[in-house]
């Protein structure tokens, strides 16, 4: 909200008309009233010389500074000397224009504190006050009085006091004078001298009445100067109150505004949340803390379209250390409701459902869709750990240690298992060093192993967790997939370095010897692979960095990271691979120009993008930080601005929908950047967009990033929340649909721990220099 922008904003100075213009002609009150002083005094000094005509003894006598001058003819003298208006104004005081020239100077001195008035409105930045000091009451405005003018006073036109053309008996000259002409060269009566008293004398209460209606008017215009600007001052408190109450309310209910110009500036808080200044530029979108009694239910999503300096990935405001403490105390005050719905959920998890893969919210049934492996408890174990809610995470360790066994587990995806299950128990051990997990683990990553057992040394997608078969999937033509095989070596090679087998890491590593074997010279590999002859071929021609391909392009970036940043290798895939992605897949949206990564199919571009693909937010900004030429160097710097576009991007998937929740994927059309086909609009709580956020906000200290992953939140609590968890949406864009009875497991691993991390100032990752996260958001140290 940005209170000092052109645009319409309550006003807040003294006079509410239109501003004068320079080339306007009209006179305001101060000029008026000098020069009507101006006109009387001058009026006065013939006031003398006609009192010095009308007084000499004899009018055929010459002044001596009128002898060099044309003498006067007869009838001129009569006219001078016989003259009513001279008489009369011969008997005015001057005391009545003495005071009307000091009201006259109490006016400018009024004036002249406006200036001073607008001139400090102006240092003080405040260009309304400013354009209002300057302004000019107008009519319309509620204040405006016709009468504070005085020439429509004085009248000029029409019958009146005196002026104007007036009517036989009216005002103007006509009814002033009225009768015969005074001026004819004739004997007068002593009843044409009596009327001419008479006339002489209303004359004389006329003029006076004028002269104090017009005394009067001058108090009234300075009378009503003062109580004119004491009311602006009045109004300008009622409405910085009012613009405090409407932070208050935006902040209550979250509504940040994010005004594709300058943005907003909490003007509430200034004093403790100052701006920073980048040039002409400042940081404009801090706001106060969220109480602890914020009502979610009456959040509403504020629209796409916003923030737009962010677009392109620029970097739009300096990040200092002082900007960063503002937003991490803000951050904790929201970290305080992410953490209120981690206890909503695992409480009804534990009374309805512990031990089980999955709760279902709305029904609160209890299911082992995963083959009984208590997959959402070994699945959330570290974000108990790292949200504080140690007691939960005990109670946890003590039914992994007492009732968790593999032992009756059948068929089970490699892929989902290794990354969920086995990451689980890895990162529970490597928080707690319990050694119940790392049993456990070993346990379980033995058996998962043996879908190695495959002719080329590829892992199959399916294995029995009892037998030990495995194999490829019917529905993929028994085709390996590519980031099922690219996913599995942060676990495996932690789990060799845990217990000392160094096969775990050797056999998973080589799927990696084979891709970079096969890999095209523009690091873009499809999504299907197979054996022919022998040899392991890719099986078609379809290229995503989403769905079936993702997470193979991630572990390449992160297993650089695990190592120690020594394997080069792995640094050498991800670059090669992301030089191909900006060169052929990475794409400008119309009319907007949003940045998104496409799908490729048969060599020409599929303009879609799912929200797996958000993931590369985060990824992208990590190996820019991470880049052996150092991050200044033009490709970390191509990565981390094509990072922070793309996530702008995802944001804007949310931001666009009528419940500010995304889609499963948007399709890009020449219209309006992107829309929602009909079979994508559900969202099953997806993470890849918390998760880019958190990365970019990490990295970068951008508190942008906090602001659309609260935003993202709030719209999780209003939509998604039911009553004994959150349920998935069959629309983003029916806000009045009943959610899904629902609720994968990575819900609790990988979207609540994203957001609670994202707010989590003091938390104990570090993703630079300590910790990697496999593809659920499990973290693991990285080796020394």
């Amino acid at each position: 909200m940005n209170f000092n922008s052109d645009q319409s904003t309550p006003q807040l100075g003294r006079r509410r008309g239109t501003t004068r213009k320079k080339n306007d002609t009209a006179l305001n009150q101060k000029s008026i009233l000098v020069l009507v002083a101006l006109c009387l005094a001058i009026f006065s000094m013939g006031l003398i010389l006609g009192n010095h005509v009308i007084g000499s003894p004899n009018p055929n006598e010459t002044t001596p500074s009128s002898s060099n001058n044309q003498p006067q003819t007869q009838q001129q003298h009569k006219n001078a000397q016989l003259s009513p208006l001279l008489a009369a104004t011969s008997k005015i005081s001057t005391s009545d224009i003495q005071k009307l020239i000091q009201e006259s100077a109490k006016a400018e001195a009024f004036e002249e504190k406006d200036h001073q008035l607008e001139a400090e409105a102006i240092k003080r930045g405040d260009k309304k006050l400013a354009a209002h000091l300057r302004g000019v009451l107008a009519p319309g405005d509620k204040n405006y009085n016709p009468h504070h003018h005085v020439d429509d006073a004085i009248g000029d036109d029409g019958g009146g006091n005196f002026g104007g053309s007036g009517g036989e008996n009216g005002g103007g000259d006509g009814g002033i004078y009225a009768g015969e002409n005074p001026y004819e060269d004739s004997p007068q009566s002593e009843e044409t001298e009596r009327k001419e008293l008479s006339s002489h004398n209303r004359f004389t209460e006329r003029l006076k009445e004028t002269l104090a209606r017009e005394k009067e008017s001058q108090h009234q215009i300075v009378e009503s100067m003062h109580h004119q600007f004491e009311e602006a001052l009045k109004r300008e408190k009622e409405v910085m109150s009012s613009i405090k109450s409407g932070v208050k309310n935006i902040i209550s209910h979250g509504k940040l505004r994010g005004d594709d110009s300058n943005g907003g500036s909490d003007t509430l808080n200034a004093q403790k949340y100052p701006s920073f200044e980048t040039g002409s530029d400042y940081y404009p979108y801090m706001v106060a803390p969220v109480p602890e009694n914020y009502d979610f239910k009456s959040y509403e999503p504020l629209g796409g379209d916003r923030f737009a300096e962010y677009k392109d990935g620029e970097s739009p405001y300096k990040i200092t250390q002082q900007l960063r403490d503002q937003s991490d105390e803000l951050a904790r005050s929201r970290r305080y409701h992410v953490l209120n719905a981690m206890k909503h959920v695992w409480k009804n998890y534990k009374q309805y459902a512990f031990g089980h893969d999955e709760l279902h919210p709305i029904s609160k049934r209890a299911t082992s869709n995963w083959g009984g492996m208590g997959t959402t408890l070994v699945d959330s174990l570290d974000t108990l750990w790292l949200m504080g809610m140690k007691d939960e995470f005990w109670e946890g360790r003590d039914w992994v240690r007492d009732h968790l066994s593999n032992d009756r587990v059948g068929d089970v995806s490699q892929f989902e298992t290794t990354i969920r299950s086995l990451g689980g128990l890895l990162s529970a051990y490597d928080l707690s060093h319990d050694a119940v997990f790392l049993k456990k683990a070993e346990d379980l990553g033995s058996r998962l192993f043996k879908s190695f057992r495959s002719p080329n040394g590829l892992p199959h997608g399916s294995v029995n967790l009892q037998t030990g078969n495995s194999r490829n999937f019917g529905w993929n033509n028994n085709n390996y997939i590519l980031a099922e095989i690219g996913t599995n070596q942060l676990e495996y090679r932690y789990l060799a370095r845990a217990t000392g087998n160094d096969e775990y890491a050797k056999k998973s590593e080589h799927a990696f010897d084979i891709l970079e074997q096969i890999m095209p010279e523009d690091g873009l590999m499809p999504l299907n692979l197979k054996d022919k002859g022998g040899e392991v071929v890719f099986a078609n021609d379809h290229l995503s960095f989403g769905a079936m391909g993702d997470s193979t392009y991630e572990y390449m970036i992160k297993m650089w990271v695990q190592g120690g940043r020594k394997e080069k290798r792995y640094r050498d895939m991800w670059d090669k691979s992301i030089d191909g992605m900006h060169e052929k897949l990475l794409q400008k949206s119309i009319p907007n120009g949003l940045t998104y990564i496409a799908d490729s199919k048969k060599g020409r571009i599929d303009h879609k993008m799912d929200h797996l693909v958000c993931f590369m937010g985060g990824a992208l900004a990590l190996g820019a930080y991470t880049d052996p030429d150092g991050p200044n160097s033009p490709r970390a710097q191509r990565d981390l601005k094509t990072a922070k576009a793309l996530t702008y991007t995802c944001y804007q998937m949310y931001a666009r929908t009528k419940t500010g929740i995304s889609p499963e994927y948007v399709a890009f059309d020449n219209e309006n950047d992107f829309h929602v086909p009909p079979n994508a609009a559900f969202y099953i709580l997806r993470p890849e967009t918390v998760e880019a956020f958190y990365y970019l906000n990490k990295l970068t200290g951008d508190p942008i990033y906090r602001e659309w992953g609260w935003e993202v939140f709030q719209s999780i609590e209003k939509y998604c929340k039911v009553q004994y968890g959150y349920g998935s949406l069959k629309n983003v864009d029916n806000p009045n649909m009943t959610p899904d009875d629902r609720m994968e497991s990575f819900f609790l691993a990988e979207t609540m721990k994203y957001l609670y991390l994202l707010f989590d100032p003091d938390s104990e990752i570090d993703i630079l220099n300590k910790h990697v996260f496999n593809t659920e958001a499990h973290p693991f140290k990285i080796f020394e």
